[in-house]
């Protein structure tokens, strides 16, 4: 269905199918981040089936996670200066060929050259899909839209080996990528009919060597954050990707500060808000990414539970936030109390739900039950509000590169919560059951025990160990959260008044608006941009 055209510099509100188009974009995020999760439960078949060794599984599921991390800034620059729709496009159909290979590999080789592959889709499709977000919804529905948006990143992390479990009870492994086609080609459908184009000014150059240093920069620091709590930090090609990444970084900051057409401009970290918004993001992740990966282990290995009764016990978690979010929980309390205290409470809930977990939820998951469901109001009002405030912060004309940001900094969160508060655990198991070698070969040491009293004493220690990581990350939390709003409160109380009319002169000298309202040379191209 066509969309009215609007003038070029009308804001972009109130486009007739806008949530529709939400759905369909949201349906698209969902298959992404299910990939990010759904192959680790296959895993067994992979071995079986394909003869793949460790190295090949690792590869299997970083090359996914590897290139989707270091095409994000790139993806969501070419997003803004080539079309948002258009990406969406490309990236659906990038995604659903490699999907379609994937299923259909014969070898360890080509898994992992078509999971690449899909990473590049997956990268183009989390950018598009935020900016797309941030183009068609006005203020007052903004953080509504992106509080349901948030709901599917909660929903991809907590319901992918439930799904993965569910098809391999059934299906073979294939079928785990397989059934992402259909729903490309149902999105691919709707993006062309219902989408509006848009797209940054004409005359800004592709800034091509940004591009380069950020991919080369991020994969580095990725690679390692990545590999480092199995191989360990101080080894030496995890040490060395590291080193490289954030010495090709370095270099990107210092090219982006001078190039006059920057992917990502530096000044935005001049903006208290930008920088509240971005400390809030990475801890959100953190903290969510660090306990989930820590509790999965926990049920399996010290409370016995399988692998798919794992997922359904960590799902009060995503249920807590889908429900809150579909009532529009923080749309509801952000214009009564506004953003720094918002996420203030929502960070203070998380925090508080990881204590809970901390302190009653290593011996039984009753214990553990209750802290998810804390943590989950927690992150149903904070996210939407963190992603609202760091979008506000950037010119609408570069929305892909907000929404790549945002999509960086939760992978960065998410590597730095499982890295940190894994070694946190490792730290502590070592000390409790000496000659353990840390948390990761958890199952080996238990089958190596001789007997039931040995392995009580690991499991306690493995139980120990959850308890000082999760309240290490509950103080982190509660700290970056205190961080994150008195930052926010510090840029509102600061802002002048200045009507957000007001041009103010950008690096090439073109007036551009201040603050989140659609830039003068913002280039709506169709329906309702």
């Amino acid at each position: 269905m066509a969309a009215t055209t609007t003038d070029a510099g009308t804001a972009p509100t109130g486009h007739p199918q806008r949530w529709l188009i939400l759905g369909v974009i949201c349906l698209a995020q969902l298959t992404v981040l299910l990939d990010n999760t759904v192959l680790n439960v296959a895993i067994p078949s992979l071995t079986r089936e394909l003869g793949a060794s460790t190295s090949d599984i690792q590869w299997m599921i970083n090359a996914y996670s590897l290139v989707q991390s270091g095409l994000l800034l790139t993806a969501g620059s070419s997003a803004d200066r080539y079309g948002r729709k258009k990406m969406l496009v490309v990236g659906l159909a990038v995604f659903g060929v490699g999907s379609l290979v994937a299923g259909l590999a014969q070898s360890s080789a080509q898994l992992i050259v078509a999971r690449a592959g899909m990473g590049v889709g997956g990268a183009l499709l989390i950018t598009t899909t935020l900016a797309v977000v941030v183009q068609i919804f006005d203020e007052q529905e903004r953080v509504r839209a992106i509080g349901l948006w948030a709901t599917v990143n909660a929903l991809g992390v907590a319901v992918g080996p439930l799904v993965g479990g569910v098809i391999l009870n059934h299906f073979s492994w294939g079928v785990i990528f397989l059934i992402n086609i259909p729903v490309a080609l149902l999105g691919l459908v709707a993006v062309v009919a219902l989408v509006p184009e848009s797209k940054s000014k004409d005359g800004e150059r592709p800034d091509l060597l940004g591009a380069l240093l950020s991919t080369v920069g991020m994969t580095g620091v990725v690679y390692a954050i990545i590999s480092g709590p199995e191989h360990g930090w101080l080894s030496g090609y995890v040490a060395a990707s590291g080193a490289i990444g954030l010495a090709v970084l370095a270099v990107f900051v210092l090219w982006e500060l001078h190039t006059p057409h920057p992917m990502l401009d530096m000044r935005f970290f001049r903006d208290r808000r930008f920088v509240g918004a971005v400390a809030g993001a990475v801890l959100i992740a953190f903290g969510m990414g660090g306990s989930l990966f820590l509790l999965t282990q926990h049920l399996q290995f010290v409370l016995g539970y399988g692998p798919l009764e794992a997922g359904l016990r960590i799902a009060p978690l995503a249920v807590s936030v889908v429900v809150l979010n579909l009532v529009g929980i923080g749309a509801w309390v952000l214009p009564k109390i506004g953003t720094p205290l918002t996420i203030a409470i929502g960070m203070g809930l998380l925090s508080a739900g990881l204590a809970v977990i901390a302190v009653f939820g290593s011996a039984s998951y009753t214990g553990m039950v209750s802290g998810l469901v804390v943590m989950g109001i927690g992150i149903a009002l904070a996210t939407p509000a963190m992603a609202n405030a760091l979008m506000s912060a950037i010119p609408r004309e570069k929305a892909g590169v907000g929404a790549a940001v945002n999509g960086t900094l939760g992978e960065f969160g998410n590597g730095l919560g499982v890295a940190t508060l894994g070694a946190v655990l490792n730290s502590r198991f070592a000390a409790l059951v000496p000659g353990a070698v840390g948390a990761a070969s958890l199952p080996s040491v238990l089958a190596e025990a001789d007997t039931a009293a040995e392995r009580r004493v690991i499991a306690d220690g493995f139980a120990s160990g959850l308890e000082t990581s999760q309240l290490f990350g509950a103080v982190a939390v509660l700290l970056g959260g205190a961080l994150a709003a008195f930052l926010l409160w510090r840029a509102e109380r600061a802002t002048p008044a200045v009507a957000p009319e007001t041009p103010v002169a950008d690096q090439a000298g073109i007036a551009v608006a201040s603050g989140p309202e659609p830039e003068k040379d913002e280039k709506p191209e169709a329906a309702g941009v």
